[in-house]
């Protein structure tokens, strides 16, 4: 609550306008934007969210799009809230920006709405406020998928789900849907929870402690491979017990984000399964989607021509689900997963 209070202040004197509205058009060529737009990305720990800061000056060139550098808020909500005032102070038209806290990004989106500066939140979604998109995929999907491979392969026992910030409305559905899918479909297996806020070292230290007072654990679940797979990889060898997929100690590793270093894990037969979580989606459509609120656009539930569906959330709030496939060694080696075109 005290960095949340903090970065409200930080917003107290931010200058303001109405955001761009919601509706329902798909996104693609067409639109025209004027003005430059402004791009936060929460943290660049992560090969996922690098990946990320890659694409976004390649969509915005190839749509015509003028985008500011990134900017970096590394991994601080008051930081982040602090980058989208300095943004609003240069005048930008549009803003792209992924939220770290759910709840605290909304002084953010009202210091936005105030200065007439649309907004297009990617990979999470605030509780509340104005935007004119959210492009994001199923995150209780992601918890339900990891919950019925690792339920399958495991069969009862213990199952540890290293959790992401449960500020985040991503973190709270991956452990939301992964713990009522275990309570419903497995009942044989305990899962033990690791709040590690998707920081890596709280991940390392957290699976230490579990792992040495849980030798016997069968499975893990990790919500953010891009932040938590060296750890949990490092930490199982220490424990001599990081051994392939068809070894009957194998302990069954699920995971989110669909990082090469997830894809290549999985080749090896160190981990099993990924749900690839889309970041060349989320840098393109999180650019056509602003660059057409820049033009006045407005968007509405429903299929897209992009292969997704818009979706309504609470508020109101709209947000195109885009594809996120489970990758196992079945199709690890598959072209069209982006963890595969960007190595």
């Amino acid at each position: 609550m005290k960095r949340i209070a903090t970065a409200a202040t930080v917003l107290a004197l931010a200058c303001g306008g109405a955001a761009g509205c919601g509706g329902g058009s798909t996104t693609g060529g067409g639109a025209t934007s004027s003005g430059q737009v402004g791009v936060v990305v929460p943290f660049l720990t992560s090969p996922f969210w690098q990946a990320y800061n890659t694409a976004v000056p390649q969509q915005a060139a190839a749509q015509g799009v003028d985008t500011l550098a990134t900017v970096n808020s590394n991994s601080d909500p008051s930081k982040q809230l602090s980058d989208i005032q300095n943004l609003l102070t240069q005048d930008v038209k549009g803003l792209v920006v992924a939220p770290l806290d759910s709840a605290a990004i909304v002084a953010g989106l009202k210091a936005a709405d105030r200065s007439h500066v649309p907004v297009v939140a990617v990979d999470v979604a605030p509780d509340s406020g104005k935007v004119a998109m959210v492009v994001r995929a199923d995150n209780r999907a992601y918890g339900e998928k990891a919950c019925r491979y690792l339920g399958d392969a495991v069969k009862s026992g213990k199952v540890v789900q290293i959790q992401g910030d449960l500020a985040s409305v991503n973190g709270r559905d991956r452990s939301d849907a992964f713990n009522e899918c275990m309570a419903k479909n497995h009942p044989g297996i305990k899962v033990l929870d690791l709040p590690a806020n998707w920081q890596s070292d709280k991940a390392a230290a957290g699976l230490e402690a579990l792992y040495t007072a849980n030798p016997d654990i069968k499975g893990i679940y990790m919500q953010a491979g891009g932040v938590y797979l060296a750890p949990t990889l490092q930490t199982l060898s220490r424990h001599n017990a990081l051994v392939p997929a068809g070894d009957p100690r194998h302990i069954v590793i699920a995971s989110n984000d669909g990082v090469p270093q997830e894809l290549d894990a999985i080749r090896k037969g160190e981990i099993d399964a990924t749900v690839s979580q889309p970041a060349d989606l989320y840098a393109q459509y999180g650019i056509s989607y602003i660059k057409k609120a820049m033009a006045g656009e407005s968007f509405k539930p429903g299929p897209t021509d992009h292969g997704s569906t818009i979706v309504t959330l609470p508020g109101g709030i709209l947000e195109d689900q885009l594809p996120a496939p489970l990758v196992t060694r079945q199709n690890v080696d598959d072209p069209a997963l982006w963890g595969n075109r960007s190595q």
